[in-house]
């Protein structure tokens, strides 16, 4: 992922391109001043150019009359100039490079600062990055917290807001906003730092929602008690999923074409009721008929409890704060969205 140039960094050079043409022009005024105005040879001229444009003091190459005398304070007022302004600009240049990175910071940490009921992401390894992905996809605002500077710069991007440093420590996790955060997905190599990092976040934010990665399915019970809504094993569901191609070989490869995330898309979608109807009249999947409207299919239901239901009857009744899963082509997906204003 390449990373955009500064505007400040891009002035800089401009600066600096400026300033090398003008000590380029110095030079060629300046050898061809001397050799029209005195009758030296090239390298004198040259020679006679550098000496009074750095102002070393050597000895003139011979003698100057009244007019290489008026020509030569010009020449010496102007490197002074020009080389001073020179000087400036390479200076903060210098300076600007080695501040850069810290007033990026600041601003990044400015934008982080306004969101609310944003994700957290503990570690940009490979699970991190691929959240960050799906996230971006579905346009969901996320931090990312990662200590490793290397993969920041490898990897980081405008659109991926980040705080350099430890997520084990409580000042990290604060600065990322874990304090007002919606979820934290600790996505740490390690099972231990998962840990380490489910309990801190977990005391500071007893509302948000917590999903860890595990290693070792022996740290799938200490992460649940640690405070993590949920554990996610990667290396079992590859395997599970690796057997399940052997198994039902056509079942899975249907499953994995279905797209949950992405533009235009997308097979399966999940809705709350309350954007579908006036929940003060609870409703049914019948009233609905979404078949009808958009030609998606009504494939779950998880109840306000956090219950599901899959392939719910027609008769169910739709509480408040319910949700349904619906499956469909692309387009009758985004038919739905449209009919129902849903982003």
């Amino acid at each position: 992922m390449i990373r955009p140039i500064s505007p400040l960094i891009k002035l800089f050079k401009g600066k600096i391109y400026t300033a090398v043409l003008l000590l380029l022009f110095l030079l060629i005024i300046g050898v061809l001043g001397f050799k029209i105005i005195s009758d030296y040879s090239w390298i004198d001229s040259l020679y006679m150019t550098v000496i009074t444009v750095t102002t070393v003091g050597f000895g003139e190459v011979q003698p100057l009359d009244e007019n290489a005398k008026v020509f030569t304070i010009f020449l010496i007022m102007t490197s002074v100039v020009i080389l001073g302004y020179a000087i400036t600009v390479i200076t903060e240049y210098i300076l600007s490079k080695n501040n850069y990175e810290e007033l990026k910071q600041r601003k990044m940490q400015k934008k982080i600062d306004s969101f609310k009921n944003h994700i957290i992401i503990c570690g940009y390894g490979r699970n991190g990055k691929q959240a960050a992905k799906k996230l971006l996809a579905y346009k969901k605002p996320f931090v990312v917290i990662e200590k490793d500077k290397e993969v920041l710069e490898k990897f980081q991007s405008e659109m991926v807001p980040f705080v350099l440093g430890n997520a084990n420590e409580d000042e990290i996790l604060l600065q990322a906003g874990v304090d007002r955060a919606e979820t934290l997905i600790s996505a740490l190599p390690n099972d231990a730092d998962n840990l380490f990092v489910v309990l801190s976040a977990r005391q500071i934010n007893q509302k948000m929602s917590i999903i860890s990665r595990a290693s070792q399915e022996t740290s799938y019970q200490k992460l649940k008690l640690a405070g993590a809504n949920n554990v996610i094993l990667p290396d079992m569901i590859g395997g599970d999923h690796m057997a399940s191609l052997v198994v039902v070989p056509d079942l899975i490869e249907f499953i994995d074409n279905l797209s949950i995330v992405g533009k235009g898309n997308v097979n399966i979608e999940e809705v709350g009721v309350e954007k579908l109807f006036t929940t003060s009249k609870i409703e049914t999947l019948r009233h609905l008929d979404l078949r009808k409207k958009t030609g998606c299919t009504v494939i779950g239901y998880k109840d306000s409890s956090g219950d599901y239901i899959v392939n719910p009857e027609a008769d169910m009744k739709l509480e408040p704060k319910s949700k349904i899963i619906v499956l469909g082509r692309p387009e009758q997906i985004q038919k739905l969205n449209s009919l129902y204003g849903i982003d």
